[in-house]
């Protein structure tokens, strides 16, 4: 089974640096997730590109509340971002 994958997208760097010390502390992580500068589709300017931090979910799921994806959405929001699901 593969880990579902949470993709907080986020207007520039400083928001991402914060979501990913945010999640380490929330979710308990070993390390912060790493912050990924991205060009969005039709982007062509590199000023347009966003900050991503990735999530994988662990293994066969979690109950936890703070990895739900409402819960990661509204993190998202409170920095101007939003959250992707991925496969």
């Amino acid at each position: 089974m593969t880990p579902e994958r949470h993709v907080l997208v986020l207007p520039d760097r400083d928001a991402a640096d914060e979501v990913a010390a945010e999640l380490a502390e929330r979710l308990g992580l070993p390390e912060e997730p790493r912050p990924v500068r991205e060009a969005l589709a039709g982007e062509d300017d590199a000023e347009d590109a966003q900050w991503l931090v990735v999530l994988d979910a662990p293994e066969g799921g979690t109950d936890e509340a703070a990895w739900h994806p409402e819960s990661l959405a509204a993190l998202a929001e409170a920095y101007d971002g939003w959250l992707e699901r991925g496969p």
